[in-house]
């Protein structure tokens, strides 16, 4: 685990582990999905490894982004802490009350602006529907399968367009979001195939690796980052089936899967 701190770059991410990225852009520190909880038992879901990189070893911070704030594999008790002290975390309206200022929730297809640092003007963040489950799972007592999850756009004049997933198990809304933003450049997607087996008879709760692949050429996307695949016992799949499932459908090009921890430069 690294406790120095994470140099800055011009426009690149990196996974710190689980959910967790880091997305310098527009002269911006990004953190999504904040989860630095040392391993152990969260309830019913056990975490396996913590960060590659402590939170304290991020720097100034200028925004979180959470994807959903009920399930501790996505956003842990450090993770809240963490994103409590920010100038600015952007969820769902559901988990953005929950969370509290300085939280503001987004609906899906809504937009939030942000003034970059690097003199660029804005960075937009555009919220979009994400599915945390099987599409045909019951819904709760607020329509969501599972529960309220939020993916992201990040764009701005210059910057590449990043799609960030959240944990989405749908490739129909995979497809709304490429039919909608029909120029993203790279994609942060959450895999793993987490299962519960109490929830939806065992059945995926985020993409599989074969819809993660699928979900690249859907987007049409140069770039894929991976994410939400180790770390915890509940995620199914991990980076070798990423590796083949992206092998086999000859999209091994646009995968990038470095160690934890390292940067992955966006494309220009």
């Amino acid at each position: 685990m690294t406790t120095t701190e994470l140099a800055r770059r011009t426009c690149a991410v990196t996974v710190l582990g689980g959910p967790t990225a880091v997305i310098d852009m527009g002269g911006l520190r990004i953190v999504s999905d904040p989860t630095f909880d040392e391993p152990g038992p969260h309830g019913y879901l056990t975490k396996t490894s913590g960060p590659a990189v402590t939170e304290s070893a991020l720097g100034p911070v200028d925004l979180v982004l959470v994807s959903h704030d009920l399930h501790p594999d996505n956003f842990d008790d450090r993770g809240r802490a963490f994103a409590g002290s920010a100038p600015l975390v952007v969820s769902g309206p559901l988990s953005a009350g929950r969370i509290g200022p300085p939280a503001i929730g987004l609906a899906p297809w809504s937009s939030h602006s942000v003034r970059r640092q690097d003199g660029g003007g804005d960075l937009e963040i555009l919220a979009v529907p994400a599915v945390h489950g099987p599409e045909d799972g019951e819904r709760d007592a607020d329509g969501f399968v599972n529960c309220e999850v939020t993916g992201f756009v990040l764009s701005g004049q210059g910057l590449p367009t990043l799609y960030i997933s959240g944990d989405n198990a749908s490739i129909r809304t995979v497809a709304e979001v490429s039919r909608r933003v029909p120029a993203i450049d790279a994609a942060l997607l959450h895999a793993g195939a987490a299962r519960v087996a109490a929830k939806f008879g065992g059945r995926p709760l985020s993409m599989d690796s074969r819809r993660t692949a699928a979900a690249a050429a859907v987007l049409d996307t140069k770039l894929v980052v991976p994410a939400h695949y180790d770390g915890w016992t509940h995620f199914s799949e991990g980076l070798s089936d990423l590796e083949l499932a992206f092998d086999e459908a000859g999209l091994s090009s646009l995968l990038r899967v470095v160690a934890h921890g390292t940067w992955v430069d966006l494309p220009s």
